[in-house]
């Protein structure tokens, strides 16, 4: 099992004037710590379960731009963009561009969107939730369409392209790998099974886990597509406690999931801009959890 650090929340003490330099203290001790993946939200505003939308909030693209030129190895996304927020080729523009300036790390997740509060704050689109997947869809065809040899026009429900020129090419090949956000049975597990590389469920017990995880063996079977080739991550927040003291429970847990297969593991880490859970974590918890 591979672990993830997921920076969502930006206020720290320092303020704006320190942000860039505490970014890149957290970006360079978690792969210093052997994190796999680093991650910041595509939101505009805070959201609600961590902040008020006044808080501090980076554009991710903006963001993963930044990290790509502070780190090395650590692989680097969105979790997850909102379909909404970009048109689609301007979207697989800026992760091809995102892969290539940081040596082929890139990969794109992507969700259906949700917060409707901030898009109505900065005049971004927000369809219903129909119209919403149906987007997503024809963007993920769109992307992969960019990603390949084809300079053909798209035209779909929502989107119409008249050529799918994008040079350069992404670095990784065939593209940049797919995550999907969401637990959704009939619309964002088939898509998964469909486009992805990686689906993206949220902790929970290992019954409901193995539910969902069921309905996505399902849906590629259906497809014709190799179930163990997706990978099968869950976003779960991190206490390690001040000195470690939740490290056996934390194991635990990583071990329950592993059992269902889950083999990644993203977090949002208490306390991240101290450093000090990021070094408790690769000193204790990414050696055994690579195990599982």
């Amino acid at each position: 099992m591979q672990l993830g650090v997921h920076v969502s929340d930006f206020t720290w003490p320092g303020g704006p004037q320190t942000l860039a330099a505490d970014l890149t203290r957290i970006a360079v001790a978690a792969e210093d710590a052997g994190f796999a993946k680093l991650s910041v939200m595509d939101h505009v505003w805070q959201i609600a379960h961590i902040g008020p939308p006044e808080n501090d909030m980076l554009e991710a693209y903006t963001a993963l731009g930044y990290l790509a030129a502070k780190t090395s190895k650590i692989e680097l996304l969105a979790w997850v963009t909102a379909v909404i927020y970009r048109e689609p080729g301007l979207l697989a523009k800026a992760v091809t561009s995102l892969d290539v300036l940081s040596g082929g790390r890139a990969w794109l997740g992507i969700g259906a969107a949700w917060n409707e509060e901030e898009s109505v704050g900065l005049g971004l689109p927000f369809p219903g939730t129909a119209e919403r997947f149906e987007r997503l869809e024809e963007a993920l065809q769109i992307c992969l369409q960019m990603w390949s040899d084809s300079e053909d026009p798209f035209a779909g429900k929502h989107y119409r392209l008249g050529r799918t020129l994008n040079v350069p090419q992404s670095l990784r090949r065939p593209h940049p790998p797919i995550l999907i956000g969401g637990s959704g049975e009939k619309k964002t597990l088939r898509m998964v099974a469909q486009y992805a590389q990686a689906c993206n469920l949220f902790g929970g017990p290992n019954e409901e886990l193995k539910r969902k995880l069921d309905i996505l063996r399902g849906h590629c079977d259906d497809l014709g597509t190799d179930y163990d080739a997706i990978e099968k991550t869950v976003m779960m927040p991190m206490d390690v406690g001040p000195n470690g003291e939740n490290v056996e429970s934390i194991l635990e847990t990583l071990q329950r999931m592993s059992e269902v297969g889950i083999q990644h593991v993203h977090s949002s880490i208490k306390d991240v801009s101290t450093i000090t859970p990021l070094e408790i974590i690769g000193e204790r918890i990414i050696p055994v959890a690579a195990g599982f």
